[in-house]
């Protein structure tokens, strides 16, 4: 619990299943944060009340309160437009929402996501990934290539904060699926699994060549033929699926990987680390709270909204 005279602004991540709420200070460090299973989906009908509690569990009623991520979906508070690609990640806040319902009498905004055409026209969303890029941003990284890694991972270009490209990968829900259920799963069997740094090795090199479905049931025939053991199988799924983005990244990439940077939790930075390494590259790795405790700061700096 911290005083309330000492706290500024509290952002809260608010994503599907999970959210993360920060009480920072005006010099922009995080003085307590808290997360639960109260995700937007858990939520319906009953945000005020929501926020309260989490307003109470930090112990504190700050000047404004920043809300990002799935909250600002269709499935959550209120639903913030896209912005687009002429808006710079620095000049989110002014295209938030601002809450008129939250009950407490704190000012209260949602921010919005990116919504961006590749060159064919094709689109390509983020909800809450932005925050954080918005947080690399205020710490100095503006420009260049940017991993966020998760359930779908985001790469991101940016231009002194401007989104020019945006590419997201369904690998983490892939890997969760194909583990669960169907023959993959059947072939991993009941055991528990082991993390086989050589399994994991093969699926990055076998990444890319051949079609992702066809190399997707290898993991089975592996098995199956003895060139792996079972509790392996979900090592060697993970190296495949994330050489597999690695690799299709790469091939439109005019520059070199170890210009990008990545924003994620540690244990999957280090399996993206490792399998970029495999292929003689690297990741510059940054902080994630740190991002997004940044760039809430950057909000409360520049909030002229309340």
């Amino acid at each position: 619990m911290v005083a309330n005279s000492e706290v500024s602004i509290v952002g809260v991540d608010w994503g599907t299943t999970h959210r993360r709420a920060y009480a920072i200070n005006g010099q922009g460090q995080c003085l307590h944060d808290i997360s639960d299973a109260d995700g937007a989906l858990a939520c319906k009908g009953r945000f005020p009340a929501a926020l309260d509690a989490a307003l109470a569990a930090l112990g504190t009623r700050p000047a404004g309160v920043v809300l990002a991520g799935m909250v600002g979906s269709a499935l959550g508070w209120h639903e913030v437009p896209y912005v687009d690609s002429q808006v710079p990640v620095q000049a989110l806040a002014a295209h938030a929402l601002r809450v008129t319902d939250a009950g407490n009498g704190v000012p209260t905004i949602i921010l919005p996501g990116y919504s961006v055409r590749n060159t064919a026209g094709l689109p390509d969303v983020m909800r809450g990934e932005e925050t954080q890029l918005l947080g690399a941003w205020a710490l100095g990284h503006r420009s260049g290539w940017f991993v966020l890694p998760g359930t779908h991972s985001k790469w991101v270009q940016l231009d002194e904060g401007r989104v020019l490209q945006l590419r997201t990968y369904m690998t983490g829900e892939l890997f969760d699926l194909l583990r669960r259920h169907g023959t993959v799963a059947a072939a991993a069997g009941t055991a528990e699994p082991v993390w086989d740094a050589a399994a994991f090795a093969a699926g990055v090199q076998a990444a890319g060549a051949h079609a992702l479905s066809h190399q997707i049931f290898s993991a089975r025939a592996r098995v199956v033929c003895k060139d792996m053991p079972a509790t392996s199988t979900t090592a060697y799924l993970s190296g495949l699926l994330i050489g597999t983005e690695l690799k299709d990244v790469l091939h439109d990439s005019a520059g070199p990987l170890g210009t990008f940077k990545l924003l994620g939790s540690p244990q999957l930075a280090a399996h993206y680390q490792s399998a970029a390494q495999l292929l003689g590259l690297s990741f510059d790795i940054l902080d994630a709270q740190a991002a997004f405790v940044a760039a809430m700061h950057h909000i409360h700096q520049n909030w002229t909204l309340i």
